[in-house]
Order: C-alpha cells, then structure tokens, then sequence
C-alpha cells in the first residue's frame, strides 16, 4: 500500500500536480496497490487586525469551513481513482507536522502541493527541503521600479 502525505492550500492547483501520481495504473502497465493519501489542508493566516477581533473559537472555526471546502474539491476525486483519503488541517509548524505524521503511519512520500502567490514565502515541509530565496523587497521593489518607469515616461 502507497501512502502520500499532500500539503496544499488551492484545489484546483493539487489536483494538477497530484494528477500523475493518480493514475490507476504504473509505468508498467501493472495495476497499482491501492493508495492512501493523507491530505492536509493549509489555510491562510488571517491578518494580525483581523485576529485581533476574533476569538480563538471563531478562528478555529474559520479554519474549519475553509478546508471543508477545500477538502470537498478535491476528496471526491481522489475517492473515485484510487485508494482511501485522510483529512488534516495544519495546526503547528509544517515540518514538525510531518514528522509526526511519518512517524504514525510510517514510510511515505510527501508532496508540497501548495500554490504559491506572488510575494508569499511558504514555510517548507520537511527538514531538507530548499527555501526560497524571495526577499520582502520584491513587491515594493517591484512598485517603486514601475513608478520611475511612469514618471520617466511621462516626461
């Protein structure tokens, strides 16, 4: 039995990149075991002003009903290709969380399906896994190049 570990925060951006590894049958043409994938859900993180006026109940709750929705976009269609599927949402730093997950259900693969957005630095989920280089600069960068390209221009 093949066990996956799939972090993702978008639907539509998971299915595409768990697409090849749903496949019911291997490179060999040979029928594959059945797979059980254990999806964690990453939700946003609210905005300091934003949890500032929620209780922790009402966060929790917010979690809660953003990955239900989440997980019902992609549930059904893991269900219908192949194996058993295990619902998650992060609660605690994602590489300890997958530590703790392969020590529970033992050796696995896991997968950062995770969709990223510009200027957002994603936490990694395992220890050995490469950080981005992205600085914080690179919006304002990016905006206060654009204003000197429009008032050279202007002129």
């Amino acid at each position: 039995m093949d066990k996956i570990i799939v972090y993702i925060n978008d639907a539509a951006h998971a299915l595409e990149k768990m697409a090849p590894m749903n496949s019911p049958a291997d490179t060999l043409g040979t029928a594959q075991a059945s797979t059980t994938w254990i999806l964690v859900a990453c939700p946003p993180l609210l905005s300091r002003h934003a949890s500032k006026w929620l209780t922790r109940r009402a966060r929790e709750a917010w979690r809660a009903d953003w990955s239900d929705r989440l997980f019902g976009q992609v549930v059904p269609t893991l269900r219908n290709a192949s194996g058993s599927v295990q619902t998650l949402v992060a609660q605690t730093p994602l590489v300890y969380m997958t530590t703790r997950l392969l020590r529970e259900h033992g050796p696995a693969r896991v997968m950062d399906a995770r969709l990223t957005l510009f200027g957002q630095d994603l936490m990694p989920v395992t220890e050995n896994q490469p950080v981005g280089k992205i600085s914080r600069w690179t919006v304002p960068g990016a905006l206060v190049g654009m204003g000197t390209v429009m008032a050279l221009a202007s002129e």
